[in-house]
């Protein structure tokens, strides 16, 4: 069920695109709801069970730490598409190659702890992933290509995630070193779930509704605690 779930949150995101065309004052807020709840995830559940798993808090520590590092690298090349901004001209008829590389190794990276976390961390994903398919799908359709092309490239990067599960599931080098890899996921979603939360205020003003989307994405984790 978590290689479906997870393939119909793309399949969602880029559906909405296609009927209701959502503003990007509704992205934006949900992507605020998508990063306050991975985030109160990622503190509430993810990271006490890492630290409990594994006595050596400070290998934890730097494997966390290096997750930070890692996503700012995948960034360089995704132009912040993993939290909802993609900052390159979109008018262009090539295909851009880095970027979608980087958000499929950022969408693999997301399943391989899945399988050695409880549901919450998938039902975090599934959350997060479906305003980061209405950015994708918006601007692959941007860059000319026909709608049946686009789902096919939208159809690809649904299955990294599930892939991720897949090869964290079977695979004896991910098992062997699930706590590292979960510590090194949880870098990768504090800095994107904090970016989200920040850049989606404009000129650091406070903005109501996105507190209200920020606030839920909280309370519906500790509801589930």
């Amino acid at each position: 069920m978590s290689y479906i779930f997870l393939i119909l949150s793309v399949l969602l995101g880029a559906i909405l695109v296609f009927i209701i065309k959502p503003s990007t004052k509704i992205v934006r807020l949900l992507l605020a709801f998508s990063g306050a709840y991975l985030l109160s995830v990622t503190i509430l559940h993810i990271l006490p069970d890492v630290y409990t798993i594994n006595s050596d808090d400070t290998l934890v520590g730097i494997f966390i730490l290096a997750g930070i590092i890692l996503q700012s690298v995948l960034e360089s090349f995704s132009k912040g598409a993993e939290h909802g901004h993609i900052h390159i001209h979109t008018d262009s008829k090539q295909f851009p190659s880095l970027l979608f590389v980087s958000l499929c190794i950022h969408a693999f990276s997301e399943g391989l702890p899945i399988h050695h976390a409880d549901s919450n961390l998938l039902w975090a994903i599934v959350v997060h992933k479906i305003p980061i398919a209405i950015v994708l799908t918006t601007f692959l359709l941007h860059t000319k290509y026909s709608k049946k092309t686009v789902f096919l490239f939208l159809f690809f990067f649904a299955l990294m995630s599930p892939l991720g599960i897949l090869l964290g599931d079977k695979i004896l080098f991910f098992n062997s070193y699930a706590t590292e890899i979960t510590a090194l996921i949880i870098g990768v979603f504090l800095h994107i779930s904090t970016i989200i939360l920040f850049e989606t205020t404009e000129n650091h003003k406070f903005n109501l509704q996105k507190f209200v989307a920020i606030l839920l994405g909280i309370l519906l984790t500790i509801f589930t605690l």
